[in-house]
């Protein structure tokens, strides 16, 4: 069954993403992050995590309730190990001390083959994926992850929500092995919260195992949602306890608390990680059959989409093709309810709402 797409012009889109975070006190250079990263979000199909989640995350935690700063400096922190940095981001906006981080990074693996960045006191990112797949489109394998605003997910044979989303964020850089950077990217619950708002903005169910009402009980329905569950059993519960134990280590605190403004000594922020490894220094330079990495690279990938996988997907894949579909038609695509949605976001911007009428359709 085929959707209805309105195509929104690139610079339409930025131009009122810009000015939504202008609005709210951030500066032309923070609101420049944010629209680099829903245009690239948009770009590559993630209905989950474009400007209408950000610009909803902002209202939720952000400046309008004194949880993130505009114009907050990131402060670094000493460090005695020399490919490392750490950073205090006073709550400043995730997206542009994500960037800056990734960068960071990708600098330090340059000189030392591997490079780490850790921040406290962050705000959320929204997309890791968005971070690793400009790393590795750059050439370099990128990692990073991050607690979620709040406490989502439920663990593995409990009742009370008390871990984030928690995503995991892969990107190797693949490109010249097969046309696109493959990109591990998700969330430790079955779906992401951003996911169920945009089944609720839909009208659609929830897929089964993915979350449960404010009794505890299962749900398909996107309207009675009150808490997820960890994908895998187990298995995705532990990968949502990494995120909730490295940012112990780093600096962050009670995860039922974050993301709740509170005078009570603790902690109630974000916290990030990421690290960028150089792929140089990975090879041992001894590849089977005379090839180099690259080479090497599309043979391992050949390999495991052969014999009968050949119909398989590659993750990354989607969202690549995603990027192809929206070079294709010159913009970004979103659906009725999402326009609808960006008309919400320029009234309160003091934006003129975009003219629907002007954006060509596409059926897909």
């Amino acid at each position: 069954m085929s959707s209805t797409y309105f195509i929104v012009p690139p610079e339409a889109h930025a131009a009122l993403v810009r000015a939504a975070y202008i609005s709210r006190g951030y500066t032309e250079d923070e609101a420049e992050d944010a629209a680099r990263f829903c245009h690239a979000a948009s770009w590559h199909g993630i209905r989950t995590h474009n400007a209408i989640k950000a610009l909803h995350l902002d209202e939720l935690f952000g400046s309008r309730v004194g949880g993130w700063k505009p114009g907050a400096p990131i402060e670094e922190i000493p460090s005695r190990f020399e490919a490392v940095r750490i950073w205090n981001g006073n709550h400043k906006l995730g997206q542009a001390v994500a960037y800056r981080a990734m960068e960071a990074a990708m600098r330090l693996a340059d000189r030392y083959g591997v490079g780490t960045v850790s921040v406290d006191n962050a705000t959320h990112y929204l997309w890791g994926g968005g971070y690793v797949m400009d790393a590795a489109q750059k050439g370099y394998i990128a990692y990073t992850n991050c607690t979620s605003a709040i406490a989502e997910v439920v663990p593995f044979g409990g009742r009370t929500p008390t871990l984030g989303t928690n995503p995991h964020s892969w990107g190797f850089p693949t490109t010249a092995a097969i046309g696109f950077p493959i990109v591990i990217d998700w969330a430790t619950s079955t779906v992401a919260m951003g996911r169920v708002q945009q089944l609720k903005r839909e009208g659609k169910k929830l897929p089964p195992g993915a979350a449960v009402d404010a009794e505890g009980n299962a749900t398909d329905d996107p309207e009675k949602a009150a808490a997820l569950l960890p994908f895998g059993g187990h298995k995705g519960y532990g990968l949502g306890l990494i995120d909730e134990l490295v940012a112990g280590f780093i600096g962050g605190s009670l995860p039922t608390i974050r993301g709740r403004a509170a005078a009570d000594g603790e902690k109630h922020c974000s916290t990030f990680f990421f690290q960028v490894i150089h792929p140089d220094a990975l090879s041992a330079g001894a590849f089977a059959g005379g090839r180099d990495q690259a080479a090497n690279i599309r043979a391992v990938l050949a390999d495991i989409l052969g014999h009968g996988n050949e119909r398989c997907l590659l993750p990354g894949q989607i969202e690549a093709e995603a990027g192809r579909l929206s070079e294709k038609h010159g913009g970004l695509l979103f659906s009725k309810a999402e326009i609808d949605a960006f008309a919400h976001i320029a009234e309160e911007s003091g934006q003129p709402a975009w003219e629907t009428a002007s954006f060509r359709r596409v059926e897909i």
